[in-house]
């Protein structure tokens, strides 16, 4: 029998990836995914002014890890060419076919990496590892980007502007609409999704059905930092939440073969029993298997790694296994 759960933030600080969740009453209420490295929120960081257009407070900067961002509030006698330092105030965030750049400005700020969920989010406590299944189900959601509910469901989908929500059931309109409110409100706190969130509700004509599901949306969305348009009269509402962090949906829908090393490594560190360390998995994803990843893998379980390529494998399908040498 599984363990009960307390309130609050648990985190699992993994290889190559830290995961959270937030749980009340015994059930997960919101998740996040954070992936080390690179330009992300909070950091400060050194890097130089590549370029900037004659008067303007916009430019672009280049860092050491060969990334680049976007500038804005930049003084006037900054010239390019400038080593300075800046604060990450957006990470890069990969949409469809393309990566949207971070965002910096300058500051005095002494240099520091950015914070860790464990310090980000508020009385979080650092678990070794999560005593529940409740990581991978919504992890999968995710990677479906589909969220099933009676009567219908939810197709998300990032594109460059924003995070587009299509509602789709055999439910009459204003039943499905309302219907959608909570598996939406739910997945926008697990998917940890922020920025502009566009909602396609089916057409509801009657003003009166409208109201009824704007009056269900802010009773759902009552607990995320957002502002909402009123349903228009063909049904779309836009949600404009607080962006800290690419989302989990970003992530594993950008990086399908990055997030599924990660995975990967997480399943070959909670294996328990004799022997050493196979992974198996398709050749792009072994590909994306830092070996300073394979290293902490192999120190924090004792064991020896090993990898085997599987081409027939599909990219979401790796595993892992104790062999016998």
């Amino acid at each position: 029998m599984a363990e009960p759960v307390p309130d609050g933030w648990l985190v699992e600080q993994g290889i190559g990836e830290e995961r959270a969740i937030l749980y009340r009453k015994g059930q997960p209420v919101a998740a996040r995914m954070r992936w080390p490295g690179g330009l992300e929120p909070g950091a400060v960081v050194e890097g130089t002014l590549v370029a900037r257009a004659k008067g303007s407070a916009r430019g672009r900067a280049a860092f050491p890890g060969g990334e680049e961002a976007l500038v804005d509030k930049l003084p006037r006698d900054a010239s390019e060419g400038a080593t300075m330092r800046f604060v990450v105030t957006r990470p890069a965030v990969g949409e469809a076919n393309r990566l949207k750049p971070a965002q910096v400005r300058p500051t005095d700020e002494p240099v520091r990496p950015a914070p860790t969920l464990a310090k980000s989010l508020p009385d979080a406590k650092v678990v070794r590892r999560f005593v529940h299944v409740d990581w991978e189900e919504i992890r999968d959601l995710a990677v479906e980007a589909i969220v099933d509910f009676t009567g219908g469901s939810l197709h998300f989908a990032a594109t460059p502007a924003m995070v587009v929500v299509d509602i789709d059931g055999h439910l009459p309109a204003r039943a499905l609409a309302l219907a959608a409110v909570e598996p939406l409100a739910r997945a926008i706190s697990l998917f940890g999704l922020g920025g502009i969130i566009g909602v396609d509700f089916p057409t509801l004509q009657a003003k009166a059905d409208r109201k009824a599901v704007d009056e269900a949306l802010e009773a759902a969305l009552v607990e995320i930092d957002h502002e909402r348009t009123a349903m228009n009269g063909f049904g779309f509402v836009q949600i404009v939440a607080r962006f800290e962090r690419p989302s989990m949906l970003h992530l594993v829908r950008h990086d399908p073969t990055g997030a599924a090393a990660r995975l990967l490594l997480r399943r070959a560190e909670g294996m328990e029993g004799p022997g050493t360390i196979e992974l198996t998995a398709h050749p792009a994803v072994l590909s994306r298997l830092a070996d300073k990843w394979l290293a902490e893998l192999s120190r924090r379980t004792g064991r020896q790694v090993s990898t085997r390529p599987d081409p027939a494998l599909a990219i979401e399908a790796p595993h892992a296994q104790l062999v016998q040498r």
